[in-house]
């Protein structure tokens, strides 16, 4: 699928036929971004609607140049992500007036509840980041955040 037919509406499609199980051992392979969520494209992952997980998914992101993943809250769940290529602004915080940036090869771990808005820092290079979530659903258990309301 190429990236101008990325769906940016959050609808899952079925992810099942992405995975192989190779008896208690669940594979994915090399893909491309096939859908998306809040101006974040992601190729297949993990999570419990591909695999019997209960408590974990874990994929990969891309943000475009210029690209914000709009303020936003996890409900309830860990995040974890290894950035792989480019940079990233955090601005994060009750009316999300903190900020971090984040460059290739960092981790961090955003808490659940924690209000952030994600930036790409460059005009001409993609994102490109492993995510993992103490969630199986993966986006049931995320809310918008107005950053105005504090």
């Amino acid at each position: 699928m190429s990236e101008g037919e990325i769906s940016l509406t959050g609808e899952q499609e079925d992810l099942s036929s992405y995975v192989t199980d190779e008896g208690g051992i669940w594979s994915l392979r090399q893909l491309e971004k096939v859908r998306g969520w809040n101006n974040i494209e992601y190729a297949p992952g993990l999570s419990g609607k591909n695999t019997p997980s209960t408590g974990l998914s874990m994929n990969r992101a891309y943000i475009p140049p210029g690209g914000v993943a709009k303020a936003h809250i996890h409900v309830g769940f860990d995040v974890m992500v290894y950035l792989l290529q480019g940079s990233v602004r955090h601005e994060y915080g009750p009316g999300c007036r903190k900020s971090v940036v984040h460059s290739a090869g960092d981790m961090f771990y955003i808490e659940p509840g924690l209000p952030h808005e994600v930036f790409n820092c460059s005009d001409s290079e993609w994102v490109h980041a492993v995510v993992s979530r103490s969630d199986a659903s993966e986006w049931q258990n995320i809310e918008p955040y107005d950053r105005d309301s504090e």
